[in-house]
């Protein structure tokens, strides 16, 4: 007979019950490393070198992360005040300052966040400043002098430096990060609650993420070999493949005669080292004879095929394929316009993973250490649109929108939209009396017995409502 399990199971009352935890991540870790990648190769810290060397070594994946890099840097951060109160704007302001007001500027903070794309996570220390104007002292010196405190930089920790990590058994949460950098090799302890954590993948709460090359490494190391392959053969192919013929009654195969070894020793060196070079010249004993055998470049693979085919896989895994269409005379203008929008989305997640982390972390310590009474909430930061829509379709749409009488303008923010979809300057930096005048010369114009309104009817905006001629439009 079966023996059934009995399990013995400590239910907590009901009033602790429902603020219980029973499970775990999943998480594989042991001694502060995580162990959730198969390859052992590609196990952090193992990792960092393999993931350095895809980035530095092929041309495909050094593209596609340029692209990525540059199509990031190019975005527009905007503040979004947390509230409607005076106080709130002030502390929209605040950050915005705070975010030009560092030792590096904030485009050059953003390109090192992007670390975090071939290793999987980039790991920031906060270090603040207390901002009293243009202090020698760089722990002091800012372009305000309101004694606020403000982020000095927020610095990078190299991916390759971090051994190890340190965990919270209770709740499986990162406390903090074990770094054993140059020149010192001394371990550093750097705790999560000074530090900014950016990740590509939020998976079990792995503090490492995911790189965007995991997927390519298989392509990319068959790719590799190939090449190295193909190198060796091809300068074979030019060289020659070299035939040593020993005199006749020379026998270097006899291991028992240490003349005929050193001499076949001699000979295999030789035949190893032909190079055609400026160098290129060989001396023989006598009746030792020398062909150079070659293949007339015949392969049975195609190996530029092959190599072409793992550079599709490398920049179809990063979305990026899109920098190959042309390169085999293939591809229409409505496939890259789709390729071009499924990496702008893709792009636009990782903006937004970012300014995240600022939001849940960064800014409530900032204003933590600054009071700012009366606010409604933390102002947020909020990154622009990578990829712009058409603006032929935009303006088609607008028009569609005006026809059906939706009051569209005076908007402050569809305006501030549409601005920044063509790169004109900000609302922001138009002063309160040009903005007022400018109000003033379209009431003007639109006043103006219909002339200038593209429908030739005075209809604007009054009091909420639309007008048309001085009297209300019902619409139904």
């Amino acid at each position: 007979m079966r023996k059934e399990l009995q399990l013995e199971i400590d239910v907590p009352s009901q009033e602790t019950a429902d603020f219980a935890e029973y499970g775990a991540s999943g998480l594989q870790r042991y001694a502060g490393y995580v162990r959730e990648e198969f390859l052992p190769q590609l196990q952090w810290p193992r990792a960092a070198r393999i993931y350095q060397e895809m980035e530095s070594n092929d041309p495909v994946i050094g593209a596609v992360l340029y692209v990525c890099e540059q199509l990031i840097r190019r975005v527009t951060w905007r503040v979004q005040r947390g509230g409607p109160n005076r106080e709130d704007e002030e502390a929209a302001a605040f950050l915005k300052s705070c975010m030009h007001d560092m030792e590096t500027s904030w485009n050059d903070t953003v390109a090192e966040i992007l670390t975090m794309l071939p290793y999987g996570f980039a790991w920031h220390e906060e270090v603040y400043k207390i901002r009293t104007g243009d202090s020698p002292d760089p722990r002091l010196h800012s372009k305000y002098n309101d004694n606020r405190v403000g982020w000095r930089r927020l610095p990078g920790r190299a991916q390759a430096t971090i051994e190890s990590w340190v965990f919270n058994e209770e709740d499986q949460t990162i406390l903090a990060a074990v770094q054993v950098p140059p020149p010192d090799h001394q371990m550093r302890v750097i705790p999560m609650t000074k530090s900014l954590l950016f990740r590509t993948k939020y998976k079990y709460n792995n503090p490492e993420g995911k790189s965007l090359l995991r997927n390519a490494y298989r392509p990319w190391y068959f790719k590799k070999h190939i090449e190295e392959i193909e190198g060796i053969g091809i300068e074979r192919d030019l060289a020659g493949l070299p035939v040593l013929k020993a005199p006749e009654g020379v026998n270097i195969w006899n291991k028992e005669d240490k003349v005929a070894v050193q001499i076949r020793t001699t000979a295999e060196s030789l035949v190893r080292n032909i190079r055609r070079d400026q160098n290129e010249g060989i001396v023989l004993p006598n009746e030792w004879e020398l062909d150079l055998l070659s293949t007339q470049s015949r392969r049975q693979f195609d190996t530029n095929e092959i190599i072409n085919r793992y550079d599709q896989r490398i920049a179809i895994t990063l979305l990026a394929d899109i920098i190959m269409l042309g390169a085999d005379k293939v591809g229409s203008f409505a496939l890259a316009n789709v390729k071009r929008g499924l990496m702008g989305v893709a792009l636009e997640s990782i903006a937004y993973a970012i300014a995240e982390v600022f939001n849940r972390y960064a800014i409530p310590r900032l204003f933590k250490l600054n009071a700012f009474p009366g606010i409604t909430d933390y102002p947020q930061l909020v990154p622009g649109q990578i990829v712009s829509p058409d603006l032929a379709d935009l303006a088609r749409y607008i028009q569609a929108l005006a026809g059906a009488k939706m009051p569209l303008f005076p908007d402050e923010n569809v305006e501030e939209y549409f601005r920044n979809i063509v790169g004109m300057p900000s609302t922001q930096d138009i002063s309160p009396e040009d903005r007022e005048r400018q109000l003033s010369l379209l009431d003007n114009d639109h006043s103006n017995n219909g002339q200038g309104h593209p429908t030739g009817v005075d209809t604007r905006i009054d009091d909420g409502r639309l007008m048309n001629e001085g009297n209300p439009i019902e619409l139904r």
